[in-house]
């Protein structure tokens, strides 16, 4: 059965950058009533937690399990939004052992790379559960409310009110529309929505509004990154070499050996029943290629335990992989932002009153939750600057 839903602002996404942005719009608008969107199982986007039906008292962190903050420019809003976290306890200083593999008989501790830069920190909770404290730190009287595994397939604006269409057949109306995913903005979304134009063109023709169009051309020169994502749950019996307590243990790879065993990451995640969870990434297109052409899954996963016990051979921490070890696959859609990034100041169409965060956005957090973090934060502030009108009603 069909349903209709009516809202003061309908965000699309359940990332980061849709929790800080739905938390700190109800700061300021205690009485107003939001829908969040996402397509998932829950709140995280790409700093997702799969709990799992199948493997029960397993939480792993199956995107960024931590984040970094850089923040060279000072940002306030940023500082302050990231020791409001700190302060509330929501997130702390991750002091976990990093390692950088250079070769099968070297290891280096990691002093730089694409996922360690600033300042580290890790959630009080599980990635997914971070997205829900930083929520509900606003969400006085349930204002909030969740739709998980609903995907928008259509977006029209008439008459100064935005109607949103799920696949299932759902119809949601607002005023207001946030994106924070910017799938339905993409040319990728014609292949994973199975249509002939984008989502939100269709919305808003051509020539109609010249920040819309813009954000369009950018976002049309803008490429992704795909990863798959291996959850290992081993068994009760599997555990480190050497003695090791805390929660992670990153371990990234050189190019040539992320060539040579198709792994870009490998993060170890004890777990609260002390077992070891072990999430592996790739980002190897011949890998993920080979996975998605297999008619063999079984067969492909001994290729992934293979490749992880052939990489740490003769490491002092790392066991090996028994055959019995319980694997899982993921194969993400919401992909990594890379090349051109869309700039700031196309945040805000205030003729079609929508706004825009996420990672896909200018500056040093481009393709991080350090740009979602901020890119919501400076959203926030416009809706509130940009005109007496807008949101305050």
């Amino acid at each position: 059965m069909k349903i209709n839903f009516s809202y003061d602002l309908l965000i699309i996404g359940g990332g980061i950058s849709a929790s800080v942005f739905a938390s700190k719009h109800l700061q300021n608008n205690i009485k107003k009533k939001i829908a969040l969107i996402e397509v998932g199982r829950g709140l995280g986007g790409r700093s997702s937690t799969r709990i799992s039906k199948r493997f029960k008292g397993w939480k792993l962190n199956h995107g960024a399990p931590n984040f970094n903050i850089c923040n060279s420019k000072g940002n306030l809003l940023l500082k302050n939004y990231i020791d409001e976290l700190l302060e509330n306890k929501f997130i702390k200083v991750d002091d976990s052992e990093l390692i950088f593999l250079c070769d099968e008989n070297k290891l280096e501790s990691v002093k730089k790379s694409e996922f360690i830069s600033g300042n580290s920190y890790l959630s009080s909770f599980s990635m997914s559960e971070l997205s829900q404290k930083i929520i509900d730190l606003n969400n006085f009287n349930g204002r909030v409310d969740l739709f998980f595994e609903t995907l928008i397939v259509d977006l029209k604006f008439n008459n100064n009110e935005w109607t949103l269409t799920s696949m299932n057949g759902d119809i949601f109306k607002s005023k207001y529309l946030i994106c924070s995913t910017n799938l339905l903005s993409h040319k990728r979304s014609l292949k994973i929505l199975n249509i002939d134009k984008i989502p939100l063109r269709k919305a808003i023709p051509i020539n109609e509004d010249k920040k819309i169009d813009l954000l369009l051309n950018f976002l049309d020169k803008q490429l992704f990154i795909p990863r798959l994502t291996f959850l290992i749950y081993t068994n009760e019996n599997y555990s480190y070499k050497d003695f090791y307590s805390r929660k992670y243990r990153y371990f990234y790879l050189k190019k040539s050996l992320e060539n040579k065993y198709k792994f870009e990451r490998i993060i170890f995640q004890l777990q609260e029943n002390n077992k070891l969870g072990i999430v592996v990434h790739t980002k190897n297109i011949d890998f993920i290629n080979s996975y998605v052409n297999s008619k063999n899954e079984d067969l492909f996963k001994q290729k992934i335990f293979k490749n992880f016990n052939t990489l740490f051979e003769g490491n002092p921490s790392v066991n090996k992989l028994n055959a019995n070890e319980e694997i899982s696959i993921m194969k993400w859609r919401a992909s990594q932002p890379t090349g051109c990034a869309v700039p700031l100041s196309l945040q805000f169409s205030r003729k079609y009153q929508i706004g825009f965060c996420g990672d896909w956005f200018e500056g040093e957090g481009f393709g991080r939750i350090e740009g979602s973090i901020l890119s919501a934060l400076l959203l926030e502030e416009k809706f509130k600057t940009q005109s007496n009108n807008f949101l305050s009603i």
